[in-house]
């Protein structure tokens, strides 16, 4: 295994992850349930799937386009994102 990828991406997930509406809703389901471990399980098992299916699509992606051009691509796709909930159409 290559460390030096993974700390990397660890860090990147863990801080753009930290305090968004994914930990809301998290809070959200183990204080009206009461069952703190079905949520950490239910979490943690819902984040690997979307995981694995980014990872097999940045993948595929990575065989056929070179990575500066996913790389500008996402941050466009961000930046109009931005945009349109400024403008309130999101």
């Amino acid at each position: 295994m290559d460390w030096k990828i993974f700390v990397a991406t660890f860090t990147a997930v863990f801080f753009a992850e930290m305090a968004d509406k994914t930990q809301m809703v998290g809070i959200g389901m183990a204080s009206k349930s009461m069952k703190p471990l079905a949520v950490f399980f239910g979490s943690i098992c819902a984040y690997a799937v979307i995981t694995a299916i980014s990872v097999i699509i940045g993948a595929t992606l990575g065989k056929y386009i070179k990575p500066e051009i996913i790389k500008y691509c996402g941050a466009s796709l961000f930046i109009v994102l931005g945009v349109l909930m400024l403008l309130g159409r999101l």
